[in-house]
């Protein structure tokens, strides 16, 4: 019986994330992970419904993570994991756990698809300084006006 309930709480939790009430699933999650403590794909959600709903980055990453450690090859729970970092502004983290995750389901398409949107970063113009030094930030913005202008003059140009 606590089973057939786990599910169900977890299925309603599922289709209240994906219609965008986050805090309303939070709810049924949190009661399917109290009806199976160790069930992994529960855990995982109600960390992508804490980062949505709560904003509370730290649990969810923290469900996430308790998540993988449980089942370390399901590549969902990385994509999920990558989910809260970049809603918590950590891009760094997302594409490493995207990475970690290709080390262990390597052939997963949806990973591959989640790690290639995030894309590769270009070098440093001032690599002595950090990336998020406003000096960097400032000359990367104004380098990526410029390949922007060009690229869009040779298409228009039909060069």
């Amino acid at each position: 019986m606590a089973d057939h309930s786990a599910v169900a709480e977890f299925k309603q939790g599922i289709q209240l994330l994906q219609e965008g009430y986050p805090a309303e699933a939070h709810d049924r999650f949190y009661r399917a992970v109290e009806l199976e403590k160790q069930n992994a794909y529960y855990i995982s959600f109600l960390g992508v419904s804490e980062a949505r709903g709560k904003k509370n980055w730290a649990a969810a990453a923290n469900h996430c993570e308790t998540a993988i450690g449980l089942k370390r090859n399901e590549s969902q729970f990385y994509i999920n994991l990558a989910e809260v970092y970049l809603s918590a502004g950590r891009r760094a983290d997302a594409v490493a756990v995207l990475d970690r995750g290709l080390i262990y389901v390597t052939d997963d398409p949806r990973l591959k698809r989640a790690r290639a949107r995030l894309g590769r970063r270009r070098s440093l113009l001032l690599p002595f300084l950090e990336r998020g030094h406003f000096l960097n930030r400032i000359l990367g913005k104004l380098r990526y006006r410029i390949v922007a202008r060009l690229c869009k003059s040779v298409n228009s140009n039909g060069l």
